[in-house]
């Protein structure tokens, strides 16, 4: 099903915030989706399925102990929603050409969006590489390179983002509206619906016009 990537993204926000994610760390992960579904890639999918691996699990334990060496959780796998933050906030690391380097990220695809913000940081287009994938943006296109049908894998056992070189080939551009499966929607708001609170008898009643009175 076709949607504005205005609608995407706001389901996808509330659908964050029910699941416990922070308003900051929800704003970044709907912006993420948007951007995804913009490529036509399985952006509101793999959101959705992350936030079912990581519910009702504290941030601390699916985030990088440290930002140094080879990022990896205190136990388990990290979340690419975790590594993406932490990757814009050491953009600046991939100017002197070091690379960011993790380990155990599930649904890598999730960290593109903000290595593509990066990108945009740094005036210079940055490389995404898992498994066999190799994707290059610029910040606003993206150039795949996915000789084996890997990049919707649920998780990789490394992943590293680095500056990468301009490309002369045409890369594939963001559309105005993004194809969402209709139980992908579905899965979002269920987690959406936490957000809503449960009637009260007062807002039955309310919702009901006369109520238990009626006096004509």
């Amino acid at each position: 099903m076709s949607h504005s990537l205005n609608e995407i993204e706001a389901h996808a926000k509330r659908a964050a915030r029910g699941a416990g994610l922070s308003w900051g760390m929800a704003e970044e992960a709907a912006r993420a989706t948007r951007w995804l579904a913009s490529h036509n890639l399985e952006g509101p999918a793999l959101f959705s399925k992350v936030l079912a691996q990581n519910d009702g699990l504290p941030h601390e334990q699916v985030a990088p102990v440290s930002l140094d060496g080879e990022w990896h959780a205190p136990e388990g796998d990290l979340c690419p929603l975790a590594v993406g933050t932490a990757l814009n906030d050491c953009a600046d690391k991939l100017a002197d050409d070091a690379s960011v380097n993790a380990a155990d990220v599930s649904y890598p695809l999730l960290v593109l969006p903000f290595a593509a913000w990066a990108a945009i940081h740094l005036n210079q287009p940055v490389q995404l590489r898992y498994r066999s994938v190799r994707i290059d943006t610029d910040g606003d296109g993206i150039w795949v390179d996915d000789p084996q049908d890997e990049i919707n894998v649920s998780k990789t056992a490394k992943l590293t983002c680095q500056l990468s070189t301009d490309r002369n080939d045409t890369a594939k551009r963001p559309s105005q509206r993004g194809a969402v499966a209709s139980e992908v929607w579905a899965r979002l708001d269920a987690f959406a619906q936490r957000t809503y609170a449960p009637a009260t008898e007062a807002s039955r009643l309310l919702g009901a016009g006369a109520g238990l009175s009626d006096n004509e």
